[in-house]
């Protein structure tokens, strides 16, 4: 069966934030009364569209995101074809951008989907590499990958709403239930989100695994992450060391941080972090998708 270990941890997981979502709308019953119900249903459709809607446009325009010419860029525009003919899926959108660093992500789903590659990505690997990068951003978009994200962002988001309003209308609603309120929504949303995240990088790897299918090897792709690594800490390097000499360098480096933030979760690869950076981290530690890759 494909992906088996995939299909269990996400049954797993969506039992969790099931039963996460039903205890908000059962709280906000209790709390608000039956009457809720159907606000609450109608809501949290509402609230999941627009993150899908919203979190796409945003991370294409914050990359500043344009169409890659086909001219220019004909061999990548034919392995692209060539992947979802063998796959069924309509070609997503092919986007390029100045992103800093060599990288690149994909939004959209299945029939809808774009994927942006940055132009130092481009500069910097060769073609097999390349091809190995793409059919690992075509995988995300063939396995539903960002509409399970945000479906799952959104149920975070719906019971961290839940719970401050919980706060707010059985205190005081005062100053302090305020800022209280506050506190308790985001300890509930990285609690729901913990789930979420742990299912994000399980599907690293699968889409990692499909890469490595499609291309037949998984040592270009292999390869590729270690450049896209390097590249990542060359950058972020001088990206310091112009910051210490240079008042604009300082504004480029806080533009190219806003713009990590924004699609960092999309992109194939993230900046290296702590340990409890990692436990809340998208993506899993890049050796050990090396590793997997190689072995």
């Amino acid at each position: 069966m494909r992906h088996l270990g995939l299909k269990i941890r996400m049954a797993v997981v969506g039992a969790i934030l099931a039963a996460f979502y039903l205890v908000a709308v059962a709280v906000a019953m209790v709390v608000f009364g039956q009457g809720i119900l159907p606000i609450a249903i109608v809501g949290s459709l509402l609230l999941v569209g627009f993150q899908y809607k919203i979190g796409k446009w945003a991370a294409l325009r914050s990359v500043g995101a344009e169409d890659l010419p086909e001219t220019q860029y004909a061999q990548i525009h034919q392995f692209v074809e060539q992947v979802c003919d063998e796959k069924n899926m309509k070609k997503p959108s092919l986007k390029i951008a100045s992103m800093g660093v060599p990288n690149a992500f994909a939004v959209g789903r299945r029939g809808n989907g774009t994927v942006v590659i940055s132009r130092e990505l481009i500069q910097l690997l060769d073609r097999d590499e390349l091809e190995g990068v793409v059919a690992h951003e075509l995988a995300h978009i063939d396995n539903r990958d960002v509409i399970t994200m945000q479906l799952g962002q959104g149920i975070a988001s719906m019971v961290a709403i839940v719970a401050q309003y919980v706060v707010l209308f059985t205190g005081d609603n005062d100053l302090a239930d305020f800022f209280l309120a506050i506190v308790v929504g985001q300890i509930v949303q990285f609690l729901v989100m913990i789930f979420v995240l742990a299912i994000s990088r399980y599907r690293e790897y699968v889409a990692d695994a499909d890469a490595k299918r499609v291309i037949d090897s998984g040592d270009p792709l292999a390869r590729a992450l270690e450049k896209i690594q390097q590249g990542n800490q060359q950058a972020r390097e001088s990206a310091r060391t112009a910051q210490r000499s240079h008042g604009r360098a300082r504004r480029d480096r806080r533009r190219d941080a806003n713009v990590d933030q924004q699609v960092s979760a999309l992109c194939i690869s993230s900046p290296d972090r702590g340990f409890l950076q990692r436990i809340v981290s998208t993506h899993p530690p890049m050796e050990k998708r090396i590793e997997r890759l190689r072995s």
